[in-house]
């Protein structure tokens, strides 16, 4: 697992630097774990946008990954370590002692041929799926439950891990990677280690192709459009704007809180943290 760098024959190759994916055992999913997806291309069920700058991109097959990890007290061997066109990790195919096959989200270092398990039994080591209540506090953790049997929510993203902090009764204390201290029911499950493809956040692209592959359409500043599509836009020669940056629909683009969840404010023990000026 790594990076790949190019030797600067085109000013594209100057700066691209991808994953070598020297860890990918398949090129091909197992088949009875794939379904079709259609693009949505940021629009809503009516057709409007909803999400600007979504669009094209390859075709895709979804990979159904169990989040749940619920098959508890059997053991299973890891098959392959795959490509996910749907998400930035990496992730597992792995197969139980009685025969099932499921995918699982790859944690960090995990080999073809280990042995994972999860639940109330499961060993405490990378890859397996415990209670949080049985987890020693200051062990870094992903794939978290919100909810016991809900099916994991958080830190699921390549790199991506969380820290258990504290016990609390019936409640523990989880450090997120946004900083934010959160509690968490003991009986959720996690799973132990960090989330594969580490090096995901040092890729650079290199090229708006790559860009147009993953569905990413390009992006215009207000300020160098129209008033009539914009806001920020026109006025005589170059201008940064003149008012406090916003949406092409006038809302205030920075500094308004988005999080409007009084239910669960209670279980914040501590907000993210905010970057020092």
């Amino acid at each position: 697992m790594g990076l790949k760098s190019y030797r600067p024959l085109t000013p594209t190759l100057r700066y691209k630097q991808i994953s070598d994916k020297k860890e990918i055992t398949a090129s091909e999913p197992y088949k009875p774990l794939t379904t079709g997806i259609k693009r949505s291309s940021g629009r809503s069920n009516v057709g409007e946008i909803t999400s600007r700058r979504r669009g094209g991109g390859h075709k895709k097959l979804y990979r159904i990954i169990d989040f749940k990890r619920n098959i508890k007290g059997i053991p299973c061997v890891v098959e392959t370590i795959e490509y996910d066109p749907n998400r930035t990790a990496r992730i597992a195919l792995v197969k139980y002692e009685n025969g099932k096959r499921c995918y699982i989200i790859a944690p960090n270092d995990i080999k073809v041929g280990d042995v994972l398990q999860s639940g109330d039994t499961a060993e405490f080591r990378v890859g397996n799926a415990l209670p949080i209540r049985d987890i020693p506090v200051n062990t870094m953790i992903h794939n978290i439950e919100m909810k016991p049997g809900k099916g994991a929510q958080i830190a699921r993203s390549a790199g991506a891990s969380a820290e258990l902090v504290a016990k609390d009764g019936k409640h523990c204390q989880v450090r997120l990677p946004s900083g934010e201290v959160r509690l968490i029911l003991g009986e959720c499950l996690a799973v132990v280690g960090q989330v594969s493809n580490i090096d995901h956040m040092n890729e650079s692209s290199g090229s708006a192709g790559r860009s147009r592959w993953l569905g990413k359409r390009p992006s215009v500043r207000g300020v160098v459009m129209n008033p009539v599509d914009h806001p920020l836009g026109g006025g005589e020669g170059r201008t940064s704007g003149g008012r406090h940056p916003c949406s092409p629909w006038g809302k205030n683009s920075k500094g308004a809180k988005t999080r409007n969840n009084k239910r669960t404010d209670k279980l914040i023990v501590r907000r993210r943290q905010k970057k020092r000026a």
